[in-house]
């Protein structure tokens, strides 16, 4: 992405794609994802792949025989704060100038502030942010953790018991303590209850993984859980830490580490996991320290710029 090397490549611009340009779009992830160990598109982007009436700004960049070379998405839901953007060019086609003309092909596309991840924080998107005006602004951390070795046992306080998400009935709350949970959160924190509905409709949802801390007398939810098990064909299982919350109201209890450890064991004992990640800003701070407490370690940066 960072060579100089003009490219051959057309770059076209689109509101909707076809089912056949997903599923060219899903074969270039896919590759890209194998020969680079990380995910180049965001989870929201690929369910709002799947979803026609999604708004957003599709680049696509061809060979001269129409094959499929690169791929970016813009997220156009929120242009005050930036147009998000993801951006993936297939190994095969790497190093000749389409990450560079999909990227200036972005910069055409929007006015206003743009926010682009390099998901795997590579050498080459660094340099060609550099190149473009783009400055580091934020980076959030994959972290990693054996389910082999010793889980804490979780400890509740007084008054609190864990059961699982109720699909039907818990969703109003879950999205009131989510909201004030992730409340200066630039992308948890907003999140609606299509947002949720997406996901719970995914194939991978388990509701006796969303694990959700009630109070023991009246059922009011003070905290939560979620976890998820991503599998890929060729490769093992492995959990996530998809996301824990605490209420503000009910923090300094011990919750969220109690919330982590349950949702670690279930991912062992339940679904016989021996691994499991998580996402955490770097600037959370409290958080980072809690997980290395509990045993992760840092695998992958990725890394958000922007620019003005």
């Amino acid at each position: 992405m960072s060579s100089t090397e003009p490219t051959t490549d057309r770059v076209g611009r689109a509101d909707r794609l076809s089912a056949a340009e997903v599923t060219e779009v899903l074969a270039v992830v896919r590759a890209a994802a194998d020969a680079d160990g990380a995910e180049p598109l965001d989870e929201h982007v690929l369910l709002r792949l799947r979803d026609p009436e999604a708004p957003a700004v599709h680049l696509t960049a061809r060979a001269h025989d129409g094959t499929l070379t690169g791929y970016a998405h813009l997220d156009v839901t929120d242009t005050a704060t930036g147009t998000g953007v993801d951006l993936v060019v297939h190994p095969a086609h790497r190093r000749r100038g389409t990450g560079r003309a999909l990227a200036r092909g972005v910069l055409a596309a929007v006015t206003g502030p743009v926010r682009a991840w390099s998901h795997g924080d590579h050498p080459s998107a660094a340099a060609l942010a550099v190149d473009l005006g783009f400055t580091r602004a934020r980076v959030l951390w994959q972290l990693r953790r054996s389910l082999t070795a010793p889980i804490e046992p979780p400890r509740l306080p007084d008054g609190v018991t864990i059961r699982a998400f109720r699909p039907g009935a818990d969703e109003a709350a879950w999205l009131a303590v989510n909201g004030r949970a992730f409340a200066d959160h630039p992308e948890q924190g907003r999140w609606t209850e299509s947002d949720l509905r997406v996901r719970l409709d995914e194939p991978w949802f388990a509701p006796d993984g969303f694990l959700l801390a009630v109070d023991t007398a009246t059922d009011r939810l003070l905290g939560f859980h979620w976890t998820k098990v991503h599998e890929r064909p060729g490769s093992p299982p492995m959990g996530e830490v998809y996301v824990v919350g605490v209420d503000p109201a009910a923090h300094g209890g011990g919750l969220g580490r109690a919330l982590t450890t349950a949702g670690l064991a279930y991912l062992r004992d339940r679904r016989g996991l021996d691994r499991v990640m998580l996402y955490v800003d770097d600037s959370n701070r409290a958080a980072v320290s809690l997980y290395e407490r509990l045993g992760f370690a840092g695998w992958a940066a990725h890394v958000n710029y922007h620019r003005g």
